[in-house]
């Protein structure tokens, strides 16, 4: 093989047992996680939101960000759930590029993925602890998967994975919801065949084990927008396109139907700025269909404490690394606009 095997890396049984979670934070953890599923099933009107960086790239920046959260969570309680963003593990279009966390704990630094283990279990644990929220994470390696899965509280599987075979049947065995992206070419049918695989039982290898899933009932859409032929984003937020995905999604016969829409990426062309605009327009939209407001359970925001990017050597502090996010004071305006409206 092409490659060097540089050393063996504790297995996740033994990084948890190392780096456990307190119980109290554990027992925290249930109820949140119950608290969740309930929005998925129809048995609560709240409001999701999962919000955060676009990549998580140093402890104390998005710590910071995520006990100003903390604050607003309290504030708007009574309609909204706040599931901050804790993005560990970053897909790269061209494989290159900061790969988030897990690869280099210290963006500024060589990679070290035994460091990143456990400095993305550290960071995932500091904020159920500190704040009581529990957190969202791309299943970008499947594998991987098991070093933060007693601690997440939702999973979301990207548009360049959600054709894989993998990605789906891991889903399956998750006891937490994950969120299936539209693919980057847009097809919505792509996706909720990916629902209906994570939705089934499956017997897989997995870690060197045969396991069978039982299936999970809270997997669901994210609609992200979609790159045409021409590398144009094209966006599917739309009451069009909500209407349109209320109807292949109803006569799918899937169970929990529901969609997070996620405003930037293809959907914002990436222009940050466009977030706010675009959660307006879809609550608008919820407000003239009862079909599109029984199925639209939340957005996915892109916010940091700075606007915009930088590059990794500027070194603002708050400021993403990766995809130009929503600054803190802007954030927590739009979170407010959207308690109001709810």
């Amino acid at each position: 093989m092409n490659m060097d095997f540089i050393r063996k890396l504790p297995i996740p049984k033994e990084v948890k047992e190392q780096f456990p979670v307190p119980e109290k934070a554990m027992a925290l953890k249930k109820q949140k996680d119950e608290e969740i599923k309930k929005v998925f099933s129809g048995e609560s009107d709240k409001f999701l939101l999962i919000i955060g960086p676009c990549s998580a790239d140093r402890e104390d920046a998005v710590m910071d960000y995520i006990q100003r959260l903390a604050k607003v969570q309290e504030k708007v309680s009574d309609k909204i759930i706040i599931i901050p963003r804790i993005y560990t593990n970053k897909p790269r279009t061209t494989g290159l590029g900061y790969k988030g966390m897990i690869h280099q704990p210290d963006p500024s630094k060589a990679e070290d993925m035994l460091e990143g283990i456990v400095a993305i279990r550290k960071l995932h644990t500091r904020a159920v602890v500190e704040t009581g929220f529990v957190c969202a994470d791309e299943m970008l390696y499947p594998e991987n998967h098991r070093y933060l899965s007693d601690i997440l509280g939702y999973v979301a599987v990207g548009a360049r994975s959600v054709e894989d075979q993998q990605h789906r049947i891991v889903a399956s065995g998750l006891d937490i919801p994950v969120g299936m992206k539209n693919p980057t070419g847009g097809d919505i049918g792509v996706m909720l065949n990916s629902i209906t695989a994570a939705q089934s039982s499956h017997t897989f290898l997995y870690r060197g084990w045969e396991v069978r899933s039982k299936g999970n009932p809270y997997a669901h859409a994210i609609l992200r927008g979609l790159v045409n032929d021409h590398g144009q984003s094209i966006p599917n937020y739309h009451y069009e396109d909500l209407i349109g995905l209320y109807e292949k999604y109803a006569q799918s016969g899937l169970e929990n139907m529901a969609v997070i829409v996620d405003s930037n990426h293809a959907n914002s062309g990436k222009k940050y700025l466009e977030q706010v605009r675009i959660c307006n327009e879809v609550l608008h939209s919820c407000r003239h269909s009862a079909d599109i407001k029984k199925m639209v359970k939340g957005f996915m925001i892109e916010s940091y404490i700075e606007d915009g990017a930088q590059k990794v050597c500027d070194g603002v502090y708050g400021k993403s690394i990766t995809d130009p996010c929503l600054g803190w004071e802007k954030s927590e305006e739009l979170i407010y606009t959207i308690a109001d409206q709810l």
